[in-house]
């Protein structure tokens, strides 16, 4: 069942929003060779807390940290740790929540330990068409869209690159829950699927492979990672559908929080 959300209650959501915003600018801030996943998941656990929020993931399902440091081949769900550590060169994904008054707020960015030098071309665009594909998708969150048009937008990306677009893990709804109906998959045919309508709040969340776009989880029951052993990456955020267009609750301050529209939207 898809639960609306009232004007007030999506106003909470992107107080939510910016705690998940806030924790993700300190992280790529602060990120650098020689750290530890753990200092990484430290440090979002800190503004979150530091905000007066409560981390979504931290003991969800039993998931051990605040944030998901996935690294290289790993897809999502990477669990923190003291002795992964990072070096120039790497990738990593970094998915933060926040919850503010019971509103869950949700966002993933991929960075490049030491900048986009250090990493070869492919990718280094890799990162960029996934972010990019997040956007292509979160600007079909208007009303009156079908769920298809978002993952038609976002796998049209893929196959332009020919990039493995993972299919069992897709984007949701979100609210109270940090997972509510509906599933949003990166894949699709515009013009089909459930129509969206004015009070959805969903979360969008490409995920490419360089290669393959098979995946396998680790023995620790949780780090999703390609099959193939080639780097993913993983980008989201949290939209959402008002009269006006997009209303992306968790967009960082070098971002568009209403890429379609001027202002805040209306209701």
């Amino acid at each position: 069942m898809i639960i609306k959300k009232s004007r007030d209650e999506i106003e909470l959501m992107a107080r939510a929003g910016q705690v998940v915003a806030k924790a993700h600018e300190a992280l790529m801030e602060a990120l650098e060779p020689g750290m530890t996943t753990l200092d990484l998941d430290r440090i979002g656990e800190k503004v979150i807390r530091g905000e007066g929020a409560v981390p979504s993931f931290k003991g969800y399902r039993g998931f051990p940290g605040s944030v998901c440091t996935s690294k290289n081949e790993q897809i999502v769900h990477g669990i923190p740790s003291d002795t992964v550590r990072l070096e120039e060169g790497d990738i990593i994904s970094l998915d933060v929540g926040a919850i503010v008054e019971g509103f869950h707020g949700d966002s993933a960015t991929t960075l490049i330990v030491g900048g986009e030098d250090t990493v070869s071309d492919e990718v280094a665009t890799l990162v960029r068409e996934t972010r990019n594909a997040l956007w292509r998708g979160l600007e079909q969150v208007r009303h009156g869209s079908r769920l298809g048009d978002i993952g038609s937008a976002v796998e049209a990306v893929a196959e332009a690159h020919g990039y493995g677009l993972v299919r069992e893990y897709v984007g949701h709804g979100i609210g109270r829950a940090l997972h509510e109906d509906p599933s949003v998959p990166n894949y699709g045919q515009a013009g089909r699927g459930m129509k969206l309508t004015k009070g959805w709040v969903i979360a969008v969340e490409p995920m490419f492979n360089l290669g393959t776009e098979r995946t396998r989880t680790l023995d620790d029951d949780w780090t999703v990672v390609t099959a193939d052993g080639k780097v993913s990456a993983h980008w989201e955020h949290t939209v959402a559908v008002t009269p006006d267009g997009p209303w992306v609750l968790t967009a960082r301050s070098d971002e568009p929080a209403h890429p379609l529209t001027e202002g805040v939207p209306t209701w």
